[in-house]
């Protein structure tokens, strides 16, 4: 898994320029370097993509295009959240359509007109912070569905232990919290297994 960049070591994170165009790509190297930021790449050549990313598992991605397409913007926006960075990206025109299918595809920062090298890193600093915010919220949400789902799983399973082993709801409820902690595994890992042996053994009539 990559890691998260954290606000304490920006100037230390790997960060790969995508720009097909050198100058424009030697315009943001030389903001980053100035900044105090030593560890840039840089790609020119989009060809497998996703590998390269892959390979070079930068911190963030700064994705510098002229006058982009959708269809370019989205390949290259689902490229970077496949990857799961940081993306601020720069264009020098743009339309509705396009910020929207970039925005929607997951870049932190979208900058139209706004490449100039004392832009460059405050535009980092906004693109892993929203991108910190919106994993932090990712992963709310995803803690509360998971916790739901598992308060489902451990209801269902408290009346199954109930009905098959004549346990009372309190005694179900701490036979798998027993179990739990002997195995150390989750209480909702330990409901799914009791729901799934009893739909095998039932066929789902529990």
């Amino acid at each position: 898994m990559p890691r998260e960049p954290q606000t304490g070591d920006r100037q230390d994170l790997a960060i790969l320029v995508i720009d097909e165009d050198e100058i424009r790509a030697s315009i943001i190297e030389e903001g980053l370097r100035e900044a105090g930021h030593n560890h840039v790449a840089v790609l020119a050549d989009m060809r497998n993509l996703l590998g390269r990313i892959e390979a070079i598992a930068p911190d963030v991605i700064v994705i510098d295009l002229g006058n982009p397409n959708r269809d370019l913007v989205e390949h290259l926006s689902h490229v970077s959240r496949a990857v799961s960075r940081p993306v601020a990206m720069f264009v020098d025109q743009s339309d509705a359509g396009v910020m929207e299918a970039a925005i929607s595809a997951g870049v932190s920062a979208y900058v139209v007109d706004g490449l100039r090298k004392d832009r460059v890193k405050a535009i980092l600093d906004m693109a892993v912070a929203r991108f910190q915010a919106y994993s932090n919220l990712r992963e709310e949400l995803e803690s509360t569905r998971r916790a739901l789902e598992d308060r489902k799983l451990i209801d269902r399973a408290k009346a199954i232990l109930m009905k098959l082993r004549g346990l009372g709801e309190e005694e179900a409820y701490h036979l798998m919290r027993r179990t739990a902690m002997r195995e150390n595994r989750r209480m909702g890992d330990i409901a799914r297994s009791v729901v799934s042996t009893a739909n095998l053994i039932t066929g789902g009539e529990e």
